[in-house]
């Protein structure tokens, strides 16, 4: 199988992607890490932590032999942040909007580009450019209805509905169609505390959710 489609294998499997944002490098490390703890394996370290890079290459050299923990860079909004996050090692890349040219990098090294869509037009855009997964993004304002909407013209899409996705909606987002879903606040919020054990917490409730569903 290639690369990249055994990570997302790997991100499908996980269920939940952690949108790890951070007020510093090693905020951001300290939540990556406690939500792998509790079960939460799908990480996106978002660009707007300082250093993202340096966090990404600090989780990837760390779960080297694990291959069920897959990190990836968030919030990239152009090519050269892009390459920043492949060339420290992320295994995915997402972003709130479509970006041609970060499609083209993704694409150049064979990396799955998970893009923001909010409408079919955006959303197909994006898929004629290689786009593995459409983050519906903000979810919150659309409702999981929006993916059986989506898929009406497009049933081969796969989406990732992130922003206001929580414990109680949950089921609610996977029966509706939901390949993936990412989570930020409801999951990591106590990390703006430095409370990290309340992040595993967290991340163990998510875990065992998401694994109710598909026991």
């Amino acid at each position: 199988m290639i690369k990249k489609y055994e990570v997302l294998n790997n991100v499908q499997k996980a269920g939940i992607v952690a949108v790890v944002r951070g007020n510093s490098a090693d905020d951001a490390y300290k939540t990556s890490v406690a939500c792998v703890k509790g079960g939460v394996k799908a990480i996106e370290v978002a660009f707007t932590a300082p250093h993202a890079d340096q966090t990404i290459a600090k989780l990837t050299e760390k779960y080297a032999d694990d291959d069920s923990v897959i990190i990836g860079a968030g919030t990239v909004l152009e090519p050269v942040s892009a390459r920043l996050a492949l060339m420290a090692g992320a295994e995915f890349v997402v972003s709130p909007s479509f970006n041609k040219e970060v499609a083209k990098m993704c694409n150049l090294y064979g990396v799955s580009y998970m893009a923001g869509c909010f409408t079919p037009r955006e959303a197909q855009i994006a898929m004629e450019y290689g786009v593995d997964v459409v983050k519906i993004f903000p979810a919150a304002l659309v409702g999981a209805k929006a993916i059986s909407e989506f898929k009406g013209p497009f049933p081969q899409m796969s989406i990732m509905p992130t922003g206001g996705v929580s414990l109680d909606n949950l089921s609610t987002w996977f029966d509706a169609g939901a390949f993936v879903v990412g989570v930020g606040g409801q999951l990591v919020g106590p990390a703006k505390t430095g409370d990290y054990d309340q992040v595993t917490e967290n991340a163990k409730k998510f875990h065992e959710a998401f694994a109710k569903l598909n026991a």
